[in-house]
């Protein structure tokens, strides 16, 4: 057990680590589209303005849930708004603390899990069992976005390959540290 919490914290470190490359440094530019000062105070004076009273949410424009909503929506354009009634600084300090405890509590349920699966395998075939996993389940929830929601491609693609990447890194840390030839749990 002390080894799957060494290996939790610092994969939680390690994927942290591999978000911040490519979410806290310019190269995150690669998946946003910019727009001129001068667009974005307008945006934010409409934000503030239609959605200031709502408060923080998610807000599809137009709302399909109405009949005239459902016929704006079929003829565009259509947005996903993230909107948050207050300001933040950038990068929050307290979104980079809470990200990583975040980080260390997903890797110690993956280093729990792999503990149960793969406890007798090697380092490789660890490994390779963590980045397949990755690879799968960050395709479905990252890359369904343009798919099922028409989001951007190049924002959530990047997204994708950043999220397989923290968790390759996570889980080589993990499957560095997780004890040698350990036979699986008896199951309950």
């Amino acid at each position: 057990m002390p080894r799957l919490l060494l290996g939790a914290v610092l994969g939680g470190i390690a994927m942290w680590f591999v978000g911040f490359v490519f979410w806290g440094t310019p190269l995150s530019w690669f998946a946003l589209s910019g727009t001129t000062d001068t667009t974005t105070a307008a945006l934010q004076s409409a934000l503030a303005q239609h959605l200031g009273s709502l408060g923080t949410g998610a807000y599809p424009v137009p709302w399909p849930g109405t009949a005239m909503g459902t016929q704006l929506y079929g003829q565009g354009p259509t947005a996903m708004i993230f909107f948050n009634t207050s300001g933040f600084a950038n990068p929050d300090g307290g979104s980079l603390i809470g990200g990583l405890i975040l980080a260390i509590f997903c890797v110690l349920v993956a280093g729990i899990a792999l503990r149960m699966v793969a406890g007798s395998m090697s380092f490789a075939a660890r490994l390779k069992l963590v980045a397949i996993t990755a690879v799968a389940v960050t395709a479905y929830s990252d890359l369904g976005q343009p798919i099922f929601n028409h989001m951007p491609w190049g924002y959530f693609t990047y997204l994708w390959i950043s999220d397989v990447a923290s968790w390759i890194a996570a889980g080589a840390v993990l499957a560095w540290a997780l004890p040698r030839n350990l036979a699986p749990p008896p199951e309950a």
